[in-house]
């Protein structure tokens, strides 16, 4: 936060208050999607003992893939020496983790696959208007990954998904796909960077987030109460703050 005081017109505590983000990490010039991705899938192997030659399913959940085609699934795959997987990238922004996991989840019950590997992995930091305070605060670099497989108790209790295309004007990069393909035009127009419209965004993501919250908790049949911990993807503490405060779900420890 101290970094983008001297970029923006912003505060340490501005940021905090709002935010509730005290620091975001930056990949080095050079380091790409599938660099992050495979350091997590790597370790998510390790992790569960499972040898890249008997991965059977590889997603990854992405909006900044290394380039359009191949996909970085295919890239992670090659360095990974994972050659019996089916891979395939997914994107879904923030919630393309949640969504990976989930089409993973239906490949492993229907028996198509014994195991999968999820990997969500952003490089934003190359789309980021570092002029822009309501973007530059809150977006940052990283990766994450999870090796799945079926599991006699336990498992996804519940999922829930949707997506409201109504919204698609809230949240965007306009350039480099096939409406603004890449020129010195959509660069002059500085197309390239992500846009957003923070007021309507957070309208819209409190109102989604907790009736999804809601519908998942009564789909596992669990009451608010006994859920002792939230893992929220592309909130603020704002977000998270509010949620509770208009639809009760539940006042716990939570991860953003």
């Amino acid at each position: 936060n101290v970094d983008l005081e001297k970029m923006v017109d912003t505060t340490d505590e501005w940021i905090r208050s709002r935010t509730g983000i005290c620091e975001r990490r930056v990949a080095e010039p050079g380091t790409t999607t599938s660099d992050l991705a495979y350091e997590a899938a790597a370790e998510a192997l390790k992790q569960a003992k499972l040898d890249a030659k008997d991965l059977e399913l590889l997603i990854v959940a992405t909006t900044t893939p290394d380039m359009l085609f191949p996909s970085t699934s295919c890239l992670v795959q090659q360095r990974l020496g994972a050659t019996s997987a089916v891979c395939f990238d997914l994107s879904a922004a923030c919630s393309g983790s949640v969504f990976a996991m989930i089409t993973a989840q239906q490949y492993l019950l229907t028996g198509r696959y014994r195991n999968a590997l999820v990997v969500g992995a952003e490089v934003l930091s190359g789309f980021i208007d570092w002029t822009d305070r309501s973007t530059c605060i809150l977006f940052g670099d990283g990766a994450g990954a999870c090796v799945m497989a079926p599991v006699d108790r336990g498992g996804i209790l519940a999922s829930d998904m949707g997506a409201d295309g109504s919204a698609s004007d809230l949240l965007y990069m306009p350039g480099g796909g096939s409406k603004h393909p890449p020129s010195h035009q959509s660069v002059d127009q500085r197309l390239h960077f992500l846009r957003m419209n923070g007021t309507e965004v957070f309208k819209v993501a409190v109102r989604r987030m907790a009736e999804s919250a809601k519908r998942v908790i009564e789909q596992a049949k669990i009451p608010p109460e006994h859920v002792l911990q939230q893992a929220w993807d592309f909130v603020t503490l704002i977000h998270t703050e509010d949620c509770t405060r208009r639809y009760t779900i539940c006042n716990v420890i939570c991860i953003m």
